[in-house]
């Protein structure tokens, strides 16, 4: 649960940090601004995959799973700085799907914590196979992020991708393809 009055005071000391003036007219609320948005932004912290994963349906036939283009809003755990972009998220269901939505779900409970894109991948695809025990799970994530574009090398527009394969998805070469192939389309 994230304690609000000791943001605010971390809030205060960083602008005293820099210089600021906590009493200037455009700062009075800023502190309590920002406690109500790290509310927001880190709301994953306190939220558990295995709660809109739990709603399974029967599909013996069912083939590759993909939700794609998943937008997400993260924070860099190293910088405390922005970074989005898109998942794309499969799997080869076992006898029971999910509903899309919680595919969606699933990367915004992760998305929402101070977070290493690398960890975000695969704890997505972990959270899949430990509640859905699908055959297999693939997920790509592409993502930019603010440390490197607005700060240290200042690369606007470059964006950073990883990807996790498990079960199916690991073993069989020929499932990677069709997946890369379906981002296509």
């Amino acid at each position: 649960m994230v304690d609000k009055a000791k943001i605010e005071e971390a809030v205060k000391l960083l602008l005293e940090g820099i210089g600021e003036d906590v009493n200037r007219e455009g700062l009075l609320e800023t502190p309590q601004r920002i406690a109500r948005m790290y509310e927001e932004i880190f709301g994953g912290m306190d939220e558990d995959p295995a709660v809109p994963l739990a709603k399974q349906f029967q599909a013996e036939s069912a083939g590759i799973v993909l939700e794609k283009d998943i937008t997400f809003y993260s924070t860099c755990e190293h910088h405390l700085m922005p970074f989005f972009g898109k998942a794309h998220v499969a799997y080869l269901p076992d006898g029971k799907v999910v509903g899309l939505s919680k595919l969606a779900r699933t990367v915004e409970i992760f998305s929402r914590r101070p977070q290493l894109q690398e960890k975000l991948t695969a704890q997505v695809a972990d959270a899949l196979m430990d509640y859905l025990k699908p055959k297999g799970v693939m997920v790509l994530i592409e993502a930019e992020h603010m440390c490197m574009t607005m700060r240290g090398v200042k690369k606007p527009g470059s964006r950073t991708v990883t990807v996790v394969t498990r079960g199916a998805f690991e073993e069989n070469a020929a499932l990677q393809e069709t997946f890369y192939h379906m981002l296509e389309r």
